[in-house]
């Protein structure tokens, strides 16, 4: 077994480890371990809120989560020799939950299950949230590479288990950029309902072992981690598992690399904010440096180069959407409203076997969906697919003469 050098004790928060891990980017945070290119280590992450979410068939944990509080991040590891410039090359040797997938021994999320959540309007919403305003949770059960719920009856899914987030510290610079540019898009219409974009906010911050004078001041300038940036961060790649290849951009001397918000499976566009199936885990890396990479290759983001392990499913049912919103507006060439149509059209489908739009909504967050691109050229209207394997359910959901068979699923776990 690889080296441990980021250690997690799952029944405790993050913010109570021997070494916490941090939940914000900034280049000040120090690093919490040291490691050389072409080392082989592990890395153990707390699920991505820290313990927030409960085994139980309430969806009150998520309705009344503290967001703030999240991402929790293991990290920083120093990788001895980068410099700004470099690109750093992680290779994912082996993801899984928490004590390797063994059955559960305690409520920690990784630890014999996970699940999928749809956050509240109200407290960080989701890609869908003007269709489902209100929270709502599955608990998956963990049976080896595959997962079931009794939230979602008749769906098994096949395990493409990933880091939703990881990158290396952004400098001074770049930090600053964020902030400015995230600023100006929340200034375009500051009381909007889930806002534009997250500020940075000193509450509930974790800076990792800062200490001194600098927290007060770190905590009002560092970055938030709930979107993706040009350090990698919240990509949220489906395929990004076992066997793959990330090449990050260094921008601090040691790169520090932090990494969490693991998954046992996700569809692509991960549609629910808390949509894949979260648990905590470990991942086991290896590192290397491209000196001066970042020159060489002319990048300014990651460069990712997906593994082979994942499910293989050969049979789907595919929906499209275009740029025409849900009152009949005409938009231009908009994939994301594509994509949400395309993503409205499968749920709908689904209801008629039996599911709720709940459930159907936290199937294709939690299961190897396919979301596409199909076509960005033809003015006005962008089209985008979504392909869901059939064999996931245990029904046949493909159309046919009889029409679909419609069993009662019961319903999701929702919020009192």
């Amino acid at each position: 077994m690889p080296e441990t050098v980021f250690r997690v004790d799952q029944t405790k928060s993050m913010r109570d480890q021997e070494v916490p891990g941090h939940n914000r980017w900034h280049p000040d945070i120090p690093a919490a371990s040291s490691v050389r290119p072409g080392d082989v280590f592990r890395i153990e992450c707390k699920d991505w809120t820290d313990g927030q979410v409960r085994n139980d068939d309430s969806a009150n944990d998520v309705r009344d989560m503290v967001l703030d509080h999240n991402h929790m991040l293991s990290g920083p590891i120093e990788i001895e020799g980068a410099e700004p410039g470099d690109l750093l090359v992680v290779d994912y040797l082996d993801l899984g939950p928490a004590h390797g997938g063994a059955p559960a021994v305690g409520p920690e999320a990784g630890q014999g299950w996970g699940y999928t959540g749809i956050f509240a309007k109200s407290n960080g919403g989701g890609f869908l949230t003007d269709h489902f305003p209100d929270a709502g949770k599955a608990i998956w059960d963990f049976q080896g590479k595959y997962a079931t719920s009794r939230h979602l009856p008749g769906v098994r899914i096949a395990s493409n288990v990933h880091a939703g987030l990881a990158g290396c510290a952004p400098s001074a610079e770049l930090l600053a950029e964020w902030n400015r540019r995230e600023q100006a898009l929340i200034d375009t219409d500051p009381q909007r309902v889930p806002p534009l974009a997250l500020p940075p906010l000193p509450d509930n911050a974790l800076l990792g072992t800062l200490g001194g004078g600098d927290v007060e001041r770190v905590a009002r300038e560092a970055a938030r981690t709930v979107p993706p940036r040009e350090h990698g961060g919240n990509v949220d790649i489906k395929n990004l598992s076992i066997g793959s290849r990330v090449l990050y951009p260094v921008y601090v001397p040691g790169a520090k690399f932090s990494i969490g918000d693991l998954h046992f499976a996700q569809g692509d566009g991960e549609i629910s904010f808390c949509g894949a199936v979260e648990m905590g885990g470990y991942v086991d890396v290896r590192v290397d440096l491209i000196k001066d990479g970042v020159r060489k290759y002319k990048t300014t983001m990651p460069i990712f180069q997906p593994g082979r392990h994942e499910p293989r499913y050969d049979d789907f049912v595919s929906f499209i959407g275009i740029s025409v919103d849900e009152a009949g507006s005409q938009h231009y060439m908009n994939a994301t409203i594509a994509y949400r149509r395309a993503c409205l059209q499968a749920i709908d489908y689904l209801t008629q076997f039996g599911w709720t739009g709940e459930q159907a909504y936290l199937i294709l967050c939690a299961a190897p969906v396919e979301g596409r691109v199909s076509g960005i050229v033809d003015i006005p209207n962008a089209c985008c697919s979504l392909y869901l394997p059939t064999g996931i359910f245990d029904v046949d959901i493909r159309p046919g003469h009889d029409g679909p068979a419609r069993v009662d699923r019961g319903q999701c776990a929702t919020a009192s």
